[in-house]
């Protein structure tokens, strides 16, 4: 769908039938991207349109924008099959189709829509929960995937359970920040590997244990693990067992950021190295379930998740912030402002 083609009807009365949102038409580089006024999304029965107030920036986007061969079997050859880019959003429910029954005109939500990078956007219900009074809209923005990936790795992939051990490598990133807090509240003792400007937020999220990567060797702390999360991937699978119990399961989340083959190589070298030491391998893609949406909005409403924003940056801006991502040193999540 372009994006002279995302409405087919007259949209919803007493709004403006056109609107800013972010459309890629090819590969490369942030300049694969561009703000453009396009038609204002109409919604079929059993979707909402909301007015979106933040997004926020992900590698799947990063990714999808700077075009690896790896992604483009399922999002175009050539060039992308579709305009539409950005998933998290957070914002205010406009109109709802005939068949929708939990939300109406007003209500603030949370979740994730496809084009989520615009000022309007269509979503469904089963995406969508509703936004905690204490929490921002830039703050809401900033869950949907990086939460549910750091929920799912520990509690449906790691198993963990009160008490355990948890490293997680790569704790201050948009997933690992959500990881340690999401542990703790799920329990578990955790320690937290990170660069030193980001030891104090480690501390400040809850992690028990701090480990400064820049000035000492978190395989060789002496410390064993019953479950680890392997966000940076940044070591191999063999020098991981000095930290890790026996029966210790192993996530792999993340790997290098690069435009050419990404994470591709230490994923299968952490698949081959683990099978060969009989090593629990997990490695998964994120879903975006209602029921985990619904279990962070109790997390931030209670307080026990706080997100981590590094930077805002307005819509407009949106090269500089896929830039920023590229640069791999965020702390927290990267988040756009309509």
């Amino acid at each position: 769908m372009t994006s002279t083609e995302q409405s087919a009807t007259t949209p919803v009365a007493d709004l403006p039938r056109k609107m800013k949102a972010v459309v890629q038409t090819k590969y490369g580089s942030s300049a694969a991207v561009e703000l453009r006024d396009v038609d204002l999304p109409v919604i079929e029965d059993h979707q909402v349109l909301i007015r979106v107030r933040a997004s926020s920036v992900n590698p799947a986007e990063w990714y999808a924008v700077m075009g690896p061969f790896f992604v483009r079997p399922s999002n175009g050859l050539l060039k992308p099959k579709s305009a539409q880019i950005g998933s998290d959003l957070a914002g205010t429910v406009e109109a709802v189709g005939k068949d929708v029954t939990e939300f109406q005109p007003g209500d603030e939500v949370f979740g994730t829509s496809l084009g989520a990078w615009a000022e309007y956007a269509r979503s469904r219900e089963p995406r969508l929960v509703k936004k905690p009074e204490n929490v921002s809209f830039e703050e809401a923005a900033s869950v949907p995937v990086a939460a549910l990936t750091a929920l799912q790795a520990l509690r449906d992939h790691g198993n963990v359970q009160p008490g355990q051990k948890v490293l997680i490598n790569g704790a201050s990133g948009g997933v690992g920040s959500f990881a340690v807090q999401i542990a703790k509240a799920l329990g578990a003792e955790v320690t937290a590997v990170c660069s030193t400007r980001n030891v104090e937020t480690a501390r400040t999220l809850g992690a028990d244990v701090v480990c400064d990567y820049t000035q000492e060797d978190f395989t060789k702390s002496g410390m064993r693990h019953d479950l680890m999360l392997d966000i940076a991937g940044s070591r191999p699978v063999r020098e991981f067992s000095r930290v890790l119990t026996p029966e210790a399961t192993l996530v792999m989340i993340g790997g290098p950021m690069n435009t050419g083959l990404g994470p591709l190589p230490h994923i299968v070298a952490t698949m081959v190295s683990a099978r060969m030491r009989r090593r629990n391998l997990k490695n998964f893609i994120a879903k975006i379930e209602k029921d985990d949406l619904l279990f962070m909005q109790e997390l931030l409403a209670t307080g026990k998740v706080k997100p981590v924003i590094d930077r805002a940056f307005p819509l407009s801006d949106v090269r500089k912030a896929l830039d920023y991502l590229g640069e791999g040193h965020a702390r927290g999540k990267i988040v756009l402002t309509m």
